[in-house]
């Protein structure tokens, strides 16, 4: 089985890739990171016309989308919409035209019809539904990740800790989210992908751990990782300010798809994961 990642060098992509390939499974790669002709964006693309014309299934992983710091930065930006508008109309008009089978990647927060990011997936949801393809909405995913600037909460905590000897927290921290480890969310990614014809494009397919932990205590997880190696005392310095984005009555776990799929890796050993891989960077 051939299949095509978009977004392959992104967080998620690039443990997706790792793990279809040890699976056997024939991945096409495609990523701006690779290569400047692999950028989603450019309308035409010949070389994405062939990554999908060729696949036999095809990840949407691509968006230009980073952690609370990024968005708040520039998801208000005509840099921001207008890309991912173009990558938005210049993938699905392919899928349209080979009929392609496909996964989009969403995000639990493409119900906030205020944020920037969160309109964008929606409208991306909308075209998949139009398709009838599949979307899975993702809750904090972490793994490693190459790109600092588009870091997500626990890499940036444990970058900072390493480099500078604390991390400060953007809120203070009482929020809860969902974090799910990546290697949770290839197998989620696996199972729905080989269930295909199980589901139908309204299905909601929350891909989550299905357990809240406050960032707070994410923040004191990192501290005894660091605690636990005799040379680093890391501070943690707490925010001010509330969470203003994730509190929204409407954004709450479905659990639809516990019928077929459960996350098996905890909060503490994700991050623990996560952390001696990253630790291997400032040996």
């Amino acid at each position: 089985m051939k299949i095509t990642i978009l977004g392959s060098s992104g967080q998620i992509g690039a443990y997706l890739t790792d793990y279809l390939r040890k699976k056997d499974y024939e991945v096409i790669e495609f990523d701006i990171a690779r290569h400047h002709g692999e950028d989603l964006t450019q309308i035409p693309n010949l070389n994405l016309d062939r990554a999908i014309k060729n696949a036999d299934f095809v990840f949407f992983l691509a968006f230009d989308v980073g952690g609370s710091r990024y968005l708040k930065k520039y998801q208000h930006t005509f840099d921001f919409l207008n890309n991912n508008a173009r990558m938005m109309v210049n993938v699905f008009d392919l899928l349209k035209k080979y009929n392609k089978r496909f996964i989009f990647a969403s995000s639990q927060m493409s119900n906030m019809g205020y944020s920037p990011y969160g309109a964008c997936k929606k409208l991306g949801e909308l075209y998949t539904t139009a398709l009838k393809g599949l979307t899975v909405k993702f809750w904090n995913v972490y793994g490693i990740e190459k790109d600092h600037e588009k870091a997500h909460v626990i890499t940036d905590f444990i970058r900072k800790g390493f480099e500078e000897g604390e991390f400060e927290m953007m809120t203070d921290g009482t929020e809860e989210r969902q974090f799910l480890y990546a290697e949770d969310c290839c197998e989620g990614l696996e199972t729905v992908m080989t269930n295909y014809t199980d589901f139908k494009p309204e299905d909601p397919l929350h891909i989550t751990s299905f357990n809240s932990t406050s960032i707070k205590d994410v923040a004191h997880i990192i501290q005894g990782c660091f605690n636990r190696i005799e040379r680093y005392d890391v501070k943690i310095k707490p925010g001010l300010a509330k969470d203003s984005v994730q509190l929204d009555k409407r954004n709450e776990a479905d659990i639809f798809i516990s019928s077929w799929w459960i996350p098996k890796t905890g909060i503490d050993k994700g991050i623990q994961k996560v952390f001696d891989e990253m630790r291997k960077e400032y040996q």
